[in-house]
């Protein structure tokens, strides 16, 4: 047999042989195909618990209902006594009537500082943006001349937030705080530390900020300096208010 004959032979072979292979398949496969007969439809019926009646009638005495008899035995737990319960430390409440108002230790100060009663005022302009030793140093020497601080508004426009920066800045001292916007317009203030004295016998006036002074009423210097530093310098730029100003120097050096 030649080497051709041989090779169509062998391909042949190999068709043949390829052929056969997939007709087992077929078959392999369509036995593999699961049928559900009758029985086993039965055998899964028998495998699955049966509920009877005794068994019902178990759990229903196993876990039954209570009588209304049962019921009216069990006793009604009585109101709670709220008296007996812990209760929070007490807390002195935060003035803030007293904040919203000018917080003032001495409210006839305050009027005396605006010059709404007889005797010259000293107002001390002041923010919490300045520096904490400067507060601290002008509030000591506020609480001794009887001068009164002024703030234009409330810390982060909280009421609350600002009583507590008041009072931790203050302490026990005896100080006249207030807040007052109308303030800082009426005295044309823009800076702080700013120091206004208002003459005695000065009289208000209303006017768009409220009450007004004349010009000649008041005298006003600003710095971060010391109170008696301010008041020094305003007698020396203005001799008119020289008099009152030694007063309060006065009383801060005793």
């Amino acid at each position: 047999m030649s080497a051709t004959e041989i090779t169509r032979t062998f391909g042949r072979a190999t068709g043949l042989i390829a052929v056969l292979f997939l007709l087992s398949m077929r078959a392999a496969l369509a036995q593999s195909s699961a049928t559900v007969t009758d029985a086993d439809i039965e055998r899964a019926k028998r495998s699955q618990p049966i509920v009877t009646e005794q068994d019902i009638e178990h759990a229903q005495k196993k876990y039954r209902m209570p009588a209304e008899a049962e019921l009216r035995s069990v006793p009604v737990p009585s109101t709670p006594n709220v008296d007996a319960l812990p209760q929070p430390k007490a807390t002195k409440p935060l003035d803030l009537e007293a904040i919203a108002k000018g917080y003032a230790a001495s409210t006839d100060r305050i009027a005396q500082a605006q010059g709404l009663v007889s005797g010259p005022g000293l107002l001390v302009f002041v923010s919490f943006s300045m520096p904490e030793a400067t507060l601290k140093r002008l509030v000591e020497q506020a609480a001794r001349a009887k001068a009164s601080l002024v703030l234009r508004g409330f810390v982060n426009g909280s009421l609350q937030e600002t009583v507590l920066h008041v009072q931790r800045l203050i302490g026990n001292r005896d100080v006249a705080f207030q807040i007052d916007p109308q303030a800082f317009d009426r005295f044309a203030i823009n800076k702080t530390p700013s120091f206004v004295l208002v003459r005695d016998g000065a009289q208000a006036k209303d006017c768009a900020s409220g009450q007004c002074f004349a010009a000649d009423a008041f005298v006003t210097t600003a710095g971060d300096v010391s109170l008696d530093y301010a008041l020094e310098n305003i007698q020396r730029m203005a001799p008119k208010f020289a008099g009152d100003a030694a007063g309060f120097l006065n009383r801060i050096r005793r």
